[in-house]
Protein backbone atom coordinates (compact mmCIF):
# COMPACT_ATOMS: atom_id res chain seq x y z
CA UNK A 1 0.00 0.00 0.00
CA UNK A 2 2.54 2.41 0.70
CA UNK A 3 4.24 2.65 -3.17
CA UNK A 4 0.12 3.08 -4.12
CA UNK A 5 -0.40 5.78 -1.09
CA UNK A 6 2.90 7.41 -2.91
CA UNK A 7 1.22 6.78 -6.41
CA UNK A 8 -1.19 8.83 -4.99
CA UNK A 9 0.40 11.55 -4.08
CA UNK A 10 1.88 11.79 -7.44
CA UNK A 11 -1.06 11.97 -9.58
CA UNK A 12 -0.73 8.49 -10.89
CA UNK A 13 2.92 9.12 -12.31
CA UNK A 14 4.11 5.90 -11.06
CA UNK A 15 1.62 3.97 -13.40
CA UNK A 16 3.00 5.81 -16.01
CA UNK A 17 6.68 5.35 -15.67
CA UNK A 18 6.41 2.24 -14.18
CA UNK A 19 3.70 0.56 -15.81
CA UNK A 20 4.25 -2.13 -19.30
CA UNK A 21 4.08 0.01 -22.36
CA UNK A 22 3.94 -2.32 -25.16
CA UNK A 23 6.70 -2.36 -27.97
CA UNK A 24 8.74 0.15 -26.00
CA UNK A 25 11.63 -0.80 -24.70
CA UNK A 26 11.24 1.66 -21.81
CA UNK A 27 8.52 -0.40 -20.99
CA UNK A 28 9.77 -3.07 -20.56
CA UNK A 29 11.21 -2.28 -16.90
CA UNK A 30 7.13 -2.15 -16.14
CA UNK A 31 7.14 -6.13 -16.43
CA UNK A 32 9.21 -6.13 -12.79
CA UNK A 33 6.63 -2.95 -11.16
CA UNK A 34 3.57 -3.25 -12.60
CA UNK A 35 2.54 -6.10 -10.59
CA UNK A 36 3.00 -3.57 -7.54
CA UNK A 37 0.83 -0.84 -8.83
CA UNK A 38 -2.72 -0.41 -8.91
CA UNK A 39 -5.48 2.21 -10.74
CA UNK A 40 -7.38 2.87 -7.71
CA UNK A 41 -8.60 1.30 -4.08
CA UNK A 42 -10.93 -0.34 -6.05
CA UNK A 43 -8.48 -2.55 -8.26
CA UNK A 44 -6.07 -3.01 -5.53
CA UNK A 45 -9.22 -4.33 -3.71
CA UNK A 46 -10.54 -6.27 -6.80
CA UNK A 47 -6.72 -8.04 -7.01
CA UNK A 48 -5.79 -8.43 -3.32
CA UNK A 49 -8.32 -11.15 -2.00
CA UNK A 50 -7.76 -13.65 -4.79
CA UNK A 51 -4.21 -12.98 -4.72
CA UNK A 52 -3.90 -13.77 -0.99
CA UNK A 53 -5.99 -16.89 -1.19
CA UNK A 54 -4.52 -18.67 -4.52
CA UNK A 55 -0.97 -17.08 -3.11
CA UNK A 56 -1.13 -18.93 -0.31
CA UNK A 57 -2.64 -22.14 -2.09
CA UNK A 58 0.19 -21.78 -4.45
CA UNK A 59 3.17 -21.69 -2.02
CA UNK A 60 1.86 -23.97 1.16
CA UNK A 61 3.59 -26.84 -0.03
CA UNK A 62 6.92 -25.30 -1.43
CA UNK A 63 8.37 -21.65 -0.52
CA UNK A 64 10.90 -21.91 -2.83
CA UNK A 65 9.21 -23.07 -5.48
CA UNK A 66 6.29 -20.20 -4.84
CA UNK A 67 8.95 -18.01 -4.93
CA UNK A 68 10.55 -19.10 -8.46
CA UNK A 69 6.70 -19.79 -10.00
CA UNK A 70 6.34 -16.00 -8.97
CA UNK A 71 8.87 -14.79 -10.80
CA UNK A 72 8.45 -16.88 -13.75
CA UNK A 73 4.67 -15.37 -13.87
CA UNK A 74 5.43 -12.34 -13.67
CA UNK A 75 8.39 -12.56 -16.40
CA UNK A 76 5.89 -14.71 -18.82
CA UNK A 77 3.13 -12.82 -18.14
CA UNK A 78 5.02 -9.67 -18.27
CA UNK A 79 6.60 -10.29 -21.78
CA UNK A 80 3.45 -11.63 -23.55
CA UNK A 81 1.66 -8.68 -22.19
CA UNK A 82 4.76 -6.25 -23.52
CA UNK A 83 4.58 -7.88 -26.66
CA UNK A 84 0.66 -8.34 -27.70
CA UNK A 85 -1.04 -4.88 -25.91
CA UNK A 86 -0.65 -1.44 -27.98
CA UNK A 87 1.63 1.10 -27.05
CA UNK A 88 -0.68 3.99 -26.56
CA UNK A 89 -1.91 1.40 -23.05
CA UNK A 90 -0.25 0.92 -20.29
CA UNK A 91 -0.35 -2.26 -18.04
CA UNK A 92 -0.25 -2.14 -14.27
CA UNK A 93 -2.30 -4.26 -11.43
CA UNK A 94 -1.87 -7.62 -9.98
CA UNK A 95 -4.30 -9.77 -12.01
CA UNK A 96 -1.62 -11.24 -14.27
CA UNK A 97 -0.30 -12.74 -10.88
CA UNK A 98 -3.34 -13.81 -9.79
CA UNK A 99 -4.35 -15.35 -13.21
CA UNK A 100 -0.72 -16.90 -12.90
CA UNK A 101 -1.39 -18.63 -9.71
CA UNK A 102 -4.87 -20.05 -10.63
CA UNK A 103 -2.70 -21.41 -13.60
CA UNK A 104 0.08 -22.43 -11.41
CA UNK A 105 -1.98 -24.57 -9.09
CA UNK A 106 -4.20 -25.94 -11.89
CA UNK A 107 -1.31 -27.28 -13.79
CA UNK A 108 0.44 -28.11 -10.41
CA UNK A 109 -1.96 -31.14 -9.87
CA UNK A 110 -1.98 -32.49 -13.38
CA UNK A 111 2.19 -32.32 -13.84
CA UNK A 112 3.12 -33.29 -10.29
CA UNK A 113 0.45 -36.23 -10.00
CA UNK A 114 0.21 -35.78 -6.83
CA UNK A 115 -4.09 -36.41 -5.40
CA UNK A 116 -3.85 -33.34 -2.56
CA UNK A 117 -2.44 -30.74 -5.32
CA UNK A 118 -5.40 -32.25 -7.88
CA UNK A 119 -8.00 -32.22 -5.68
CA UNK A 120 -7.12 -28.59 -4.55
CA UNK A 121 -6.48 -27.82 -8.05
CA UNK A 122 -10.01 -28.81 -9.14
CA UNK A 123 -11.65 -26.94 -6.10
CA UNK A 124 -9.25 -23.94 -7.55
CA UNK A 125 -11.06 -24.45 -10.40
CA UNK A 126 -14.62 -24.32 -9.48
CA UNK A 127 -14.39 -21.53 -7.01
CA UNK A 128 -12.54 -19.12 -9.66
CA UNK A 129 -13.55 -20.58 -12.88
CA UNK A 130 -15.48 -17.27 -13.12
CA UNK A 131 -12.25 -15.48 -13.71
CA UNK A 132 -11.45 -17.35 -17.29
CA UNK A 133 -13.78 -14.29 -18.73
CA UNK A 134 -10.88 -11.60 -17.83
CA UNK A 135 -9.27 -14.06 -20.63
CA UNK A 136 -11.77 -12.22 -23.81
CA UNK A 137 -10.95 -9.09 -24.64
CA UNK A 138 -14.57 -7.93 -24.37
CA UNK A 139 -13.69 -5.54 -21.21
CA UNK A 140 -12.54 -1.79 -21.93
CA UNK A 141 -9.71 -0.95 -19.62
CA UNK A 142 -8.94 -4.56 -18.64
CA UNK A 143 -5.44 -5.94 -19.55
CA UNK A 144 -7.02 -9.51 -21.23
CA UNK A 145 -2.93 -9.79 -22.50
CA UNK A 146 -2.01 -9.84 -18.64
CA UNK A 147 -4.76 -12.03 -17.71
CA UNK A 148 -3.84 -14.69 -20.85
CA UNK A 149 0.18 -14.48 -20.18
CA UNK A 150 -0.12 -14.88 -16.52
CA UNK A 151 -2.11 -17.77 -16.96
CA UNK A 152 0.72 -18.85 -19.35
CA UNK A 153 2.73 -18.01 -17.12
CA UNK A 154 1.77 -20.32 -14.60
CA UNK A 155 1.24 -23.44 -16.10
CA UNK A 156 4.74 -23.02 -17.81
CA UNK A 157 6.13 -22.46 -13.49
CA UNK A 158 3.73 -25.70 -13.34
CA UNK A 159 5.75 -27.86 -15.97
CA UNK A 160 9.32 -26.11 -15.03
CA UNK A 161 9.14 -26.50 -11.67
CA UNK A 162 7.18 -30.13 -11.47
CA UNK A 163 7.99 -32.85 -9.31
CA UNK A 164 10.52 -35.24 -10.85
CA UNK A 165 10.81 -38.90 -11.06
CA UNK A 166 14.10 -40.09 -9.05
CA UNK A 167 16.15 -42.16 -11.56
CA UNK A 168 17.78 -44.95 -10.15
CA UNK A 169 21.57 -44.63 -10.49
CA UNK A 170 23.35 -47.82 -10.95
CA UNK A 171 26.57 -48.58 -10.24
CA UNK A 172 29.53 -48.29 -12.86
CA UNK A 173 30.77 -51.60 -14.25
CA UNK A 174 33.73 -52.91 -12.08
CA UNK A 175 36.55 -54.11 -14.23
CA UNK A 176 39.43 -56.52 -13.01
CA UNK A 177 42.12 -54.19 -14.56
Amino acid sequence: MGGRGVDFFLGGALDYQFGIVGWDPDGLVGILFAPFLHGGFGHLMANSVPLLVLGFLAGMRDVPKFLWATVLIIVIGGLGTWATTSPEFVTIGASGLVFGYFGFILARGLFDRRVLDIVIGVGVGIAYWGILAGLLPNQQGISWQGHLFGLIGGVVAAWVLRRRPRREVKPAAQYPF
